[in-house]
């Protein structure tokens, strides 16, 4: 495909994607993982060593503080509980009194020092957004690895027994679905009723929502994807099925993202295809140069033709489906 595709699709419609307020700052605190999942667009796994360091995590909460419309800490990575500094994001984010989500992928709560993980998130009220791109155990451990189910369901367990997922504890439970092949979820809500049956009749697990995501086509999707010959295929799947309808809620409109050195991006999928959003000199901004994220609006967003995939069917961002 060539390049700009993208941004000459919204030109072809008079469609503009620019900031409004920014109201989430999501932090990937680093690459390594105790798993390597095929569709993981970080790349993660257990030999990485990129991670964020104590200075950085500190920089981070001086600037939520700064910016009063952040209203969300999203933190992810990797395995963001494995780095050293996750929990004193997430303290400090809550003593400013604001939301936090921590992208977990379950399996790490059986990592060593991580026994009380779950305490510490309800003791937070921490909002748990937990990977399991399906109820059966076949097609996770296709995704993910042998074992990873039966792990990834004792720890929902856990999480619903300190009340995750029960609407009247506040402790808030999304499950996140990816495809396990070259095409797009279904329907957000009928998978989600499907869900919560197989899970709460077969292991008695309560969840709040679902959340179908695309698979995007970069990293090590995009290199499963040219291995199978299917890379042009899942693009023309993603271009013919562009949705004008889901440009104004796209992520990226309200979210900052940040690298685990430091970088700024304006979506997750950009800082991992290095996309950073640039400074007075045209190079990488870091939140070492800024003050605040406030009076952002109307900044430009960086696009490219990964774009297709937070804007094809139903649409894609990190809370799941558009509409």
């Amino acid at each position: 495909m060539r390049p700009g595709a993208f941004l000459d699709t919204l030109h072809g419609r008079k469609l503009a994607l620019s900031r409004a307020t920014v109201t989430t700052l999501q932090i990937n605190v680093g690459k390594r993982c105790n798993q390597a999942c095929h569709h993981c667009h970080v790349e993660a796994g257990p030999k990485r060593t990129e991670m964020m360091t104590s200075e950085t995590a500190l920089r981070l909460i001086e600037l939520v503080a700064a910016t009063p419309s952040i209203e969300t800490i999203d933190i992810t990575g990797g395995a963001p509980e494995l780095n050293e500094n996750f929990r004193t994001l997430v303290s400090e984010s809550r003593r400013l009194g604001r939301n936090v989500i921590d992208r977990c992928n379950l399996t790490v709560m059986f990592e060593e020092g991580q026994g009380d993980l779950a305490e510490f998130l309800a003791a937070n009220q921490v909002a748990v957004c937990a990977s399991l791109p399906c109820y059966s155990a076949k097609n996770v451990e296709a995704q993910r690895g042998i074992g990873v189910f039966d792990k990834s369901i004792k720890a929902l367990q856990m999480l619903s027994e300190l009340g995750y997922g029960d609407p009247r504890s506040g402790l808030e439970l999304d499950l996140v679905y990816n495809p396990v092949g070259a095409y797009l979820p279904p329907p957000q809500e009928t998978l989600e009723a499907d869900y919560k049956r197989e899970l709460g009749e077969a292991f008695g697990i309560r969840f709040n929502r679902l959340l179908t995501i695309t698979n995007m086509p970069i990293s090590r999707f995009a290199h499963y994807l040219r291995r199978e010959g299917k890379y042009a295929e899942y693009m023309s799947t993603l271009v013919n099925h562009f949705n004008p309808m889901t440009i104004d809620g796209l992520m990226c409109r309200h979210l900052v993202s940040v690298g685990w050195e430091g970088t700024v991006y304006d979506c997750d999928f950009n800082q991992m295809l290095e996309i950073a959003v640039p400074n007075e000199s045209d190079e990488s901004l870091s939140i070492f140069d800024v003050n605040s994220f406030r009076d952002w609006e109307g900044r430009g967003i960086a696009t490219d033709n990964h774009c297709f995939g937070c804007t094809a069917g139903a649409g894609s961002s990190c809370g799941g489906a558009l509409g």
